[in-house]
């Protein structure tokens, strides 16, 4: 254990103005108040609290905060009160240690509503003074190093909560040399088996590749010797937290990571950081997309360096990070590093630096917490990097966009404005050209490509994992939705009231959406589109001098599909919105379908529009019929369903296929065969041969004998849907092959 005399001098050490008085009468005061006490491995308790202020002697914290250390059980654990420690100490101190003993009393490891409103209280007694949370990371990470004297229960809680919030705190306060050892601490008990698997797997690299880090420093020394630039170069083994954690990100195995070994140069100016950047790339092959630079664009704690990954000596990929000597001092220490009353050299101590970076980041966390509805909520929507799930990209502005972990390019648009994410059609991340269901790291940069008229699919949902992001997509997915059923139904309108010698116009809509239920013109036109307002009434309550007094339009009866109509037709064009076009006719008594070039493309849109059952393939007569609420769906014209709906709702259409870009369709056979092994697959191999797609199979009836199946398959058209009918009648094992709209 450490004595007096030893904790004052490091202390005085690298700060000479320090009070030594305070720092003897903290101690004593705490030694005595916790003299009969003992922890769980046997030792006296006051070994814990002085562990503590050893600790921060290593981030060379100013007295008052080693004081605070000395102290910080003593109100929870011995007799002593606040009033005491404000009189022996100064308030200053009282507060800091009374901010402790409340922190020390939440339990951040318990249901969700409770864990929010602990986790609010945590960041508010850690805002009111930093010194709070360096005195608590020392704190647990001395409890961390002890903790193989806990049961076995509490070992798992107090491992998990360190995983959860301090560790993801201290990263987030900079403090990244702490954060490294509360994470393998907290892996080595919640995960054993994983951490002595990599720990071992390290230890076997490590003899394997014995020298390799000598060698890369060395040839790194040399090669900015040669340049006259003045060096520090380090290397070190990465930790096994670090190493698993990577390894469970990206689904790999230890062999297959790149950067186990970090390399880091330390320089004296910015200057020399951007020439050691050019003698490393000049001389070595750099990574492609490895490249950061935290100088230019530092992280929001502050942090500052230069990163890349080349390919050095012996073929190893290196990671280096190259800073100066003030950015490693911040980069080490983190917020400790604006944390010391500094001396200004007339033996006054300088104003607290609440401007750093770091702090003023919790400030805000604070700020936005306490306007937020509640600590839940709040829990729930912003997460931050303290639950390791946030990540924190860049503008090309440099404007900092925080997401959660999994975010993609959608994510940051929409978090960016919505009217970027509704218009993105692509992304730059460090400056290339990525899918947009990428996955965002830290420290990316995110350019969103835009294109004017572009809207979000639907499918973009399933991608996204931000809320914002999510509903933004839902809201525009309906807009444009709508928007093309209310399109879809102006087009039926116009032919319509065309053929009874009517022009139509919205502004005649608009002055009887009254007698039509509706509030808007678009929602009238979408009724419409969607076959939910009869194109009949509509006639009716705008020029009911013209509308057949004598038919009521709801009642119509299903037509003989293979009657045909001499009438006039209306034409209309929708390829662009839903990749069909349409036609239709005259009048809903005498619907019919018609030979010829209506044409029917591809049905990949955003109008739904299906095929019924049994399907149908390019060369089959088809009929399209408008369903209330689901969209278009595509008949073959002999298919028995189609008899089922009104006659008013069907829509002549045909194929319109382009040859240089074909498509497969749907169709279902029904084939009755040998009931014997391998029948199935003299079935399949015939589909297969012919270029079919076998999309599902389904045994109808069995008997001893012969098997009755339904294959649903995807061709290109009617004639190679014929020859693979063909193929299949000639198979011995196959008794009889027919279409099928069962």
């Amino acid at each position: 254990m450490m004595r007096q005399y030893e904790l004052v001098e490091r202390v005085l050490s690298y700060d000479p103005n320090a009070d030594e008085a305070l720092l003897n009468r903290a101690y004593v005061y705490a030694m005595k108040a916790h003299s009969n006490q003992k922890r769980a491995s046997g030792d006296p308790y006051f070994s814990h609290p002085l562990e503590v202020a050893a600790i921060l002697t290593e981030l060379k914290l100013d007295d008052a905060t080693i004081a605070t250390a000395l102290l910080h059980d003593v109100i929870e654990d011995t007799e002593a009160t606040r009033a005491e420690i404000d009189q022996l100490f100064g308030p200053e101190i009282g507060a800091l240690v009374d901010g402790l003993t409340k922190i020390r009393r939440l339990d951040l490891v318990s249901k969700r509503a409770e864990q929010a409103e602990n986790f609010r209280k945590l960041l508010i007694a850690i805002s009111s003074d930093i010194r709070v949370l360096l005195v608590k990371l020392a704190d647990r990470l001395h409890n961390m190093r002890t903790l193989e004297h806990m049961k076995p229960e509490s070992r798992a809680r107090i491992s998990q909560e360190t995983l959860d919030i301090y560790a993801p705190l201290a990263g987030r306060m900079g403090m990244q040399q702490l954060r490294e050892e509360l994470e393998d601490h907290a892996f080595r008990w919640l995960h054993p088996d994983a951490y002595q698997t990599v720990t071992t797997r390290l230890a076997q690299l490590r003899e394997r590749n014995r020298g390799i880090v000598e060698e890369i420093q060395e040839a790194l020394r040399n090669k900015l010797a040669e340049v006259n630039i003045k060096a520090e170069v380090s290397g070190r083994e990465k930790k096994p937290y670090a190493i698993w954690r990577k390894m469970q990100n990206k689904q790999i195995s230890l062999e297959q990571l790149s950067d186990i070994y970090g390399f880091r140069v330390i320089v004296d100016n910015v200057e020399d950081c951007y020439r050691v950047l050019g003698v490393v790339h000049t001389t070595w092959n750099s990574v492609p997309g490895r490249f950061k630079d935290y100088i230019s664009t530092p992280k929001q704690n502050g942090y500052q360096s230069i990163h890349t990954t080349i390919v050095g000596p012996r073929h190893q990929r290196v990671e280096l990070q190259i800073r100066t000597r003030e950015m490693h001092h911040i980069a080490e220490y983190g917020v400790a590093a604006h944390s010391l009353y500094k001396d200004h050299g007339n033996g006054s101590k300088a104003t607290y630096e609440k401007d750093s970076g770091p702090y003023m980041w919790l400030r805000r966390l604070v700020e936005t917490l306490l306007d937020g509805n509640n600590p839940e909520e709040f829990l729930e929507h912003t997460k931050l990097e303290l639950f390791q799930d946030q990540v924190f990209c860049f503008t090309p502005k440099g404007r900092l966009i925080a997401l959660p972990r999994g975010a993609t390019p959608i994510d940051f648009a929409y978090a960016v404005h919505t009217d970027i994410g509704n218009s993105a059609v692509g992304a730059l991340i460090n400056g290339r050209q990525m899918p947009l269901s990428t996955m965002l790291r830290n420290g990316d940069e995110v350019q969103i490509l835009t294109a004017e008229g572009q809207s979000p699919p639907a499918a973009w949902e399933r991608i996204a994992v931000t809320g914002r992001a999510r509903s933004a997509i839902r809201r525009a997915a309906r807009d444009a939705l709508r928007k093309q059923y209310s399109e879809l139904g102006r087009r039926l309108l116009i032919a319509r009231f065309g053929r009874a010698g009517v022009e139509y116009s919205d502004e005649k809509l608009k002055k009887v959406l009254h007698r039509l239920g509706h509030k808007t013109v678009e929602d009238a036109l979408a009724s419409v589109g969607r076959s939910e307002l009869p194109i009949g009434d509509v006639l009716r309550a705008v020029a009911p001098e013209v509308a057949d007094p004598n038919r009521s339009s709801p009642s119509y009866r299903p037509k003989n599909r293979h009657s045909h109509t001499s009438s006039q037709e209306g034409w209309f064009n929708l390829s662009k919105v839903i990749g069909l076009k349409f036609r239709f006719t005259s009048n809903s008594d005498d619907v019919g379908v018609r030979p010829g070039g209506l044409p029917i493309r591809g049905l990949r849109n955003d109008i739904p529009v299906t095929f019924e059952e049994g399907g149908a393939v390019p060369g089959d007569r088809v009929v399209g019929v408008l369903i209330p609420g689901e969209g278009i769906r595509i008949f073959q014209i002999h298919s028995p369903r189609l008899k089922d709906y009104e006659a008013e709702s069907w829509i002549d259409v045909t194929w319109d296929i382009d040859p240089e870009k074909p498509e497969r369709f749907p169709a279902r056979i029904k084939v009755t065969a040998l009931n014997e092994p391998g029948t199935l697959a003299q079935i399949a191999q015939v589909i297969g041969d012919a270029d079919g797609n076998i999309d599902n199979v389904r045994m109808m009836r069995r008997a001893s004998d012969f098997t009755e199946m339904s294959l649903e398959v995807e061709v290109f058209d009617l004639e190679h849907l014929n020859r693979i009918i063909a193929g299949l009648r000639a198979k011995p094992v196959v008794s009889n092959v027919e279409r099928s709209f069962d």
